[in-house]
């Protein structure tokens, strides 16, 4: 019997522990964010930005058809980009990266001096919305640059380069174009609401 209930109170020990930590976590799930220079940014948040990655600003674009500079660099081989196409999606890259790189500075800088205001006290609301503004200015100009240089890709591509593009980046196809193989075609087509 004794044994019986050591085994049955372990379980029920182990379960209030995990119910106890998950009430502490749910309670604080900012906790240690404290700590970050930023508030509003973690240290890989800031890593990317100062390089002028994407930090996913562009997915609008990249999700709808209009690829990347960066990733179509990446594959290139992959998609028989020509000599001219990789000249031209080089050179829209490096001058995206470069102003990236200012308007990621400009966000970081005006990230930083919201998080400041609240640090030093005595905030208005009149500096608050000054800074808010100058906050979602910098990031909206940030997210410009990136989102721009979507629109010039399509130009330099042909319609079969971005259609491959899409599959390598493993984006899905109309479930509607193709009926994988096993599968009732009148069924699939019915069931992703096809007709």
């Amino acid at each position: 019997m004794r044994h019986a209930l050591h085994a049955l109170a372990l379980p029920i020990l182990l379960m209030a522990a995990w119910a106890v930590a998950a009430q502490d976590h749910a309670a604080a799930p900012y906790a240690g964010l404290d700590a970050r220079e930023i508030k509003s940014l973690s240290e890989d948040d800031v890593a990317q930005i100062r390089a002028g990655q994407g930090w996913g600003l562009a997915l609008p674009a990249e999700l709808n058809g209009l690829p990347g500079p960066a990733h179509l660099l990446e594959l290139k081989e992959q998609l028989g980009l020509d000599p001219e196409q990789v000249a031209q999606i080089e050179a829209l890259f490096e001058e995206m990266q470069q102003e990236a790189i200012a308007a990621g500075a400009r966000f970081i800088a005006a990230e930083a001096a919201l998080d400041a205001a609240f640090a030093s006290g005595g905030l208005t609301s009149e500096i608050l919305a000054q800074r808010v503004s100058e906050a979602a200015e910098a990031r909206g100009a940030l997210r410009y640059v990136h989102l721009s240089r979507h629109l010039e890709t399509p130009t330099i591509l042909t319609e079969a380069q971005i259609a491959r593009y899409r599959e390598l980046r493993g984006y899905a196809a109309d479930p509607c174009d193709a009926v994988p193989e096993g599968h009732d075609p009148q069924m699939w087509r019915h069931h992703n609401h096809c007709d």
